[in-house]
C-alpha cells in the first residue's frame, strides 16, 4: 500500500514541530527507544500531548490517547516517528489509534525498525484512517539519528568529541590535557554524553587522565554505560571508570586472572580481537547495536581516535577549539597516516559552528 507524503498545510507543520519538541524531552532517557512525540488536534483545537519517556513506558501516543478521551474520536494525530504496528513491551501504537477512532494520522517519517518499516501506517490505511508521512522528515531523523543509523546498519551513530588548542592540540607531550577548554565548554560536553548510550575510550585515557566518563553538568536520570578499550587488559582496578559498575573493557588478549579482576571490580569484560592482534572496532560497534546502544559519544587520545577513523566507523565530529596555542610539540587530534597528496584528505561537512563560552564548538560529518 503506498502512503502519501502530504500535501501539508501551514496548521500542519506548527503541530508537527510542537510533536518533535515535545519529542525532544526524552532525548537523555529513551534509549533503546527512539524519542517520539504526539499532538491531539480536533477541530483545529489540541486536545492532547505525549511524548515518550524510557523503554517500557507506555508511548507517546498512548499517553496522547489516555489525555484526550473520548476528545480523540475524528481527531488528527501527529506523530514525529510512524505508529508502531508489532508487540514489544507495550502493545501496537497504530491498534491504539484506531480503536480510539482518529480520524487521520500524520508521521514525521517511516519507522527505520524492520518490525514496523511501513506497516503501521498500512495498519492505520488499512483501517480507514486518512494517513500521509514526510512531514519535518529531516528533523525527526536528526532527533532518532543513533537509532535510524542502528536500525539501518547494524551499527550505532558514533560521534567523535576533542578539545583542543587553535594550533589543534589536545594534550602536552607529557600527557596532560587537563584543562584546554572553559567550564562552558566542558558542561556542554556532558549535555552530549547524557544523550548518548554509550561514552567511549582508550586504556592511554584512563591511565593520563582518569576519568569518570559519567554526567554531572546536566540533569539526567540514566548513565550511559563506559566502554574502556584496553588491548591488554591493562585497566587499573581502582580506575574511576570502573566506579559504580556500568562500565564494558574490550580487550584483545588477557588471562583469565586479570579478566577475573576487573569483574571484581564491576567491570563486564569483553574479548574482540582483529586478525593483527588488536580490539576489533567494527566489531565492537556491531557488538554495541546488538545491544540497544543508539549513540556513542568518543572522548579518547589522538591513538584511538585515528584508529577509529582509519576503521571508517566515525560519523561525527564534535570538535571545541580553545583560543590558545600549545605548540608544535604537543599531541594533536587524530593519530593517521601522513599523505604525500592532498586528494588523500578526509573531507568534512560542516554542520554547527557556535561560541560556546570561550570556546568554538564545530560539529561536522565526514563526507
Amino acid at each position: 500500500m503506498s502512503i502519501p507524503r502530504g500535501p501539508f498545510s501551514a496548521a500542519d507543520h506548527g503541530h508537527m514541530a510542537r510533536a518533535l519538541q515535545l519529542a525532544r524531552r526524552g532525548l537523555f532517557t529513551t534509549t533503546p527507544n527512539p524519542r517520539v512525540g504526539c499532538v491531539l488536534v480536533r477541530d483545529g483545537r489540541v486536545v492532547a500531548e505525549g511524548w515518550h519517556e524510557r523503554a517500557g513506558l507506555p508511548h507517546a501516543e498512548v499517553l496522547a490517547l489516555q489525555a484526550a478521551g473520548e476528545a480523540a474520536r475524528g481527531a488528527t494525530a501527529y506523530v514525529s516517528l510512524e505508529p508502531c504496528a508489532h508487540h514489544g513491551r507495550t502493545p501496537p501504537c497504530a491498534e491504539a489509534l484506531l480503536a480510539a477512532g482518529v480520524a487521520r494520522v500524520v508521521a514525521a517519517m517511516e519507522d527505520p525498525n524492520p518490525l514496523v518499516a511501513g506497516q503501521g501506517l498500512a495498519r492505520l490505511a488499512g483501517g480507514g484512517v486518512a494517513v500521509a508521512w514526510g512531514l519535518l522528515e529531516a528533523e525527526a531523523r536528526e532527533l532518532n539519528i543513533g537509532f535510524v543509523a542502528r536500525m539501518s546498519r547494524s551499527r550505532p551513530w558514533l560521534r567523535l568529541k576533542t578539545a583542543a588548542s587553535l594550533d589543534g592540540k589536545t594534550a602536552l607531550l607529557n600527557g596532560r590535557s587537563q584543562w584546554i577548554t572553559g567550564p562552558d565548554a566542558r558542561r556542554d560536553a556532558h549535555a552530549w554524553r547524557a544523550r548518548s548510550c554509550a561514552v567511549l575510550t582508550g586504556i592511554g585515557t584512563v591511565r593520563d587522565d582518569d576519568p569518570r566518563l559519567t554526567v554531572r553538568d546536566v540533569p539526567t536520570t540514566r548513565q550511559p554505560l563506559r566502554v574502556v578499550v584496553d588491548g591488554r587488559l591493562e585497566t587499573p582496578l581502582e580506575a574511576q571508570v570502573l566506579a559504580g559498575g556500568n562500565a564494558l573493557v574490550v580487550g584483545a588478549a588477557g588471562n583469565s586472572a586479570r579478566k577475573a579482576a576487573l569483574r571484581e571490580h564491576g567491570a563486564e569484560v569483553m574479548l574482540l580481537p582483529d586478525a593483527a592482534g588488536r580490539v576489533d572496532l567494527a566489531l565492537l560497534m556491531q557488538h554495541l547495536a546488538a545491544r540497544g546502544i543508539n549513540e556513542v559519544l568518543v572522548e579518547a587520545g589522538f591513538r584511538l581516535n585515528g584508529a577509529l577513523l582509519e576503521a571508517g566507523i566515525v560519523d561525527e565530529l564534535l570538535l571545541y577549539l580553545a583560543p590558545c596555542l600549545v605548540g608544535d610539540a604537543a599531541r594533536g587530534m587524530f593519530n593517521l597516516p601522513a599523505l604525500e597528496d592532498l586528494s588523500g584528505r578526509r573531507d568534512l561537512l560542516l554542520q554547527d559552528v557556535r561560541k560556546i563560552g570561550a570556546d568554538l564548538r564545530i560539529v561536522a560529518r565526514l563526507a
